[in-house]
C-alpha cells in the first residue's frame, strides 16, 4: 500500500523530470502509478473525431511509478519519508519523519 494520495505535493526521485515536484492528479493502485501535474510529458498522436475539436499532436501527463515519487514536506523543503499516527479516536494522520509537520 502506498502513502502517496491524490492532491499530495510530490517531488519526482529518478526518471527524465528528477527534482521536480508537482500535484498529484490522481493513483492508479493496481498498477503503482500514478499522474502529476506537469511530470512526464508524452506526446500523442490524436485524430480529429468532432467538427469543433482539433487533431494533431497533442502534449499530455503520462503516468510514473509510485517508486520513483516522494511526498514534498514544505517545512523541511524537500522530499521526505511519511510515518502515520493513529489517534485515540481512530483516525489515522501522516507526518514528516523529519520536522514532525501533519500533512
Amino acid at each position: 500500500m502506498s502513502d502517496i494520495t491524490k492532491n499530495d505535493m510530490v517531488s519526482v526521485l529518478a526518471g527524465k523530470d528528477k527534482g521536480k515536484t508537482g500535484k498529484v492528479l490522481f493513483v492508479i493502485p493496481r498498477r503503482q502509478r500514478a499522474i502529476v501535474e506537469g511530470i512526464n510529458f508524452v506526446k500523442k498522436h490524436a485524430k480529429r473525431t468532432r467538427e469543433d475539436q482539433k487533431g494533431g499532436i497533442v502534449q499530455k501527463e503520462a503516468s510514473i511509478h509510485l517508486s520513483n515519487l516522494a511526498i514534498f514536506c514544505k517545512g523541511c523543503n524537500g522530499p521526505t519519508k511519511t510515518g502515520v499516527d493513529i489517534l485515540k479516536d481512530g483516525t489515522k494522520t501522516r507526518f514528516c519523519k523529519r520536522c514532525k509537520e501533519v500533512f
